[in-house]
């Protein structure tokens, strides 16, 4: 997780961020510190990055890169604004001993990338259509040898896949159809047919943008109905507030990269 101690919105990449909307920098950190307290009395450790000045984006650090089983497959983000986060995040993995690969092709990490161990053997779910590219999803097949399934993004509003789907255990998702092509919406259905599915309200309060450790799930508390669908299904919910940080186009998820060594 990396500190939102620069976060403002200072330019628009996504349909969220509104330039002449103003945020409370006290209240961002106060809202993420809440949800690292949360995530850490829910038994987890979290690693900080930490931030840097003209990089108001980087406390969205799952798009920094994705990792899987000790490999970390590198980001190279789409806008010019984000380019420098890559550098850093490479920079903490190295530090600690992970194998790096550099991409060449335009990914945003976990922005992009799901990781379900238990799924059909083992299984990533890329998405496409607004800030990774597809040549991307073969070149993080080749380097982290895990079968890879292509999901396209057709809603703007929906511009990374961790808005529109997450895993909620090894084996199972959480997502919100509408996001998907017709055609990527029948892949999911298949793979996953005892999925989790978001209605609108839920996927635009962006209730998707989770964090799950297999039983609790952590979530935006504007999400109540997803919460309640969750709960039915066995898992418990964690709401949390993070209402300064939606300005940028971000939740709980686009605040922590999930490190799997």
């Amino acid at each position: 997780m990396c500190s939102p101690e620069h976060f403002a919105v200072e330019y628009a990449i996504n349909p969220w961020m509104d330039v002449t909307a103003s945020v409370d920098p006290e209240l961002s950190v106060k809202q993420w510190d809440r949800l690292r307290e949360t995530l850490v009395g829910l038994g987890h450790e979290v690693h900080l990055l930490a931030p840097e000045p003209g990089l108001p984006d980087m406390v969205y650090a799952a798009n920094g890169a994705f990792t899987v089983d000790g490999t970390v497959y590198g980001a190279r983000f789409k806008h010019p604004q984000r380019t420098a986060e890559a550098a850093v995040h490479r920079a903490f993995y190295e530090s600690r001993g992970w194998r790096f690969i550099a991409p060449n092709e335009t990914n945003e990490g976990e922005g992009d990338f799901a990781y379900l161990p238990e799924a059909h053997g083992g299984l990533v779910l890329a998405g496409y259509g607004f800030r990774t590219e597809l040549p991307a999803h073969a070149e993080a097949q080749e380097a982290l040898g895990r079968p890879v399934v292509s999901l396209h993004l057709v809603d703007p509003r929906f511009y990374h896949l961790d808005v529109a789907l997450a895993s909620i255990d090894d084996g199972n998702i959480a997502y919100y159809p509408g996001a998907f092509s017709a055609a990527s919406q029948r892949v999911l259905a298949q793979l996953f047919p005892d999925a989790v599915v978001a209605d609108d309200d839920d996927a635009l309060s962006f209730g998707l943008n989770l964090v799950s450790d297999g039983a609790n799930v952590v979530l935006n508390n504007e999400a109540t109905r997803l919460a309640g669908r969750l709960k039915a299904a066995g898992y418990t919910p964690v709401p949390v507030e993070l209402a300064e940080l939606k300005k940028g186009g971000g939740s709980v998820k686009c605040c922590v990269a999930e490190l799997r060594p």
